[in-house]
């Protein structure tokens, strides 16, 4: 089965993290793009694609059924993970949803506090939050990488083994792996996130409140950003 026209870089980066022949369940799934591709290309024999919008749910139905893969799809209406259980995933991803509510949607389902279950997460904000989440309850952040479709998104793959965790700002924000690895896309959102720290330290200063955080996270974000540029001249 080709890759689907739709099927873009941000939804891809999911595939090396998925297990093979473990069922997927996709939160917020849209047209079902994953689970068709993960299905139909051999990775996983079963699927739920889950949307908490009945349109969204309609139009995951209808190119399901165009893929010819009903008998291993079902699309569900349904907030967040709200009985997904049901279909004993042992894959699970959500992407495409800011990092808080990715959060607050796995605090709503304890069962997948389950070493069996792995989580395959695309924060689209607040990528910080989500990781210290993840650390605190714990969950163990096995991976993480960062692709580009029209801007650079990070992907957070963690599986529940019980022990609690802490790491730094640095990491949580941009990820211990691609920190580590000197990911090729790194400079790219350390520009990104350099601008939107930027902003908010400088509308901050002119109205008077504290802009300490946002001036220390420059500095750190400056400082790993030479050290990236360093590397790429040797």
């Amino acid at each position: 089965m080709k890759r689907e026209k739709k099927f873009d870089q941000r939804l891809a980066g999911a595939i090396p993290y998925l297990r093979r022949g473990k069922v997927l369940s996709d939160v917020g799934s849209d047209h079902a793009h994953l689970p068709i591709y993960a299905c139909g290309n051999g990775i996983c024999p079963r699927a739920v694609a889950s949307d908490i919008n009945r349109g969204p749910v309609e139009n995951a139905k209808r190119n399901i059924a165009a893929a010819e893969l009903g008998d291993r799809i079902t699309a569900v209406c349904t907030p967040g993970l709200d009985g997904i259980q049901a279909y004993a995933p042992e894959d699970i991803t959500i992407f495409g949803m800011g990092g808080e509510l990715i959060a607050s949607i796995i605090e709503a389902a304890p069962w997948t506090r389950d070493a069996r279950i792995r989580l395959v997460l695309q924060p689209m904000s607040h990528a910080e939050i989500l990781r210290a989440y993840l650390l605190e309850n714990g969950f163990c952040i096995l991976d993480q990488t960062l692709v580009k479709e029209e801007k650079v998104y990070q992907i957070i793959c963690a599986e529940y083994d019980g022990v609690v965790r802490s790491e730094d700002d640095m990491a949580l924000w941009f990820g211990s792996h691609n920190i580590e690895r000197m990911h090729p896309l790194l400079a790219e959102l350390l520009e990104n996130k350099r601008r939107l720290l930027q902003t908010s330290a400088d509308g901050k200063r002119m109205g008077g409140k504290d802009a300490t955080f946002e001036l220390g996270m420059l500095e750190k974000i400056d400082a790993l950003y030479a050290r990236i540029k360093e590397r790429e001249s040797e």
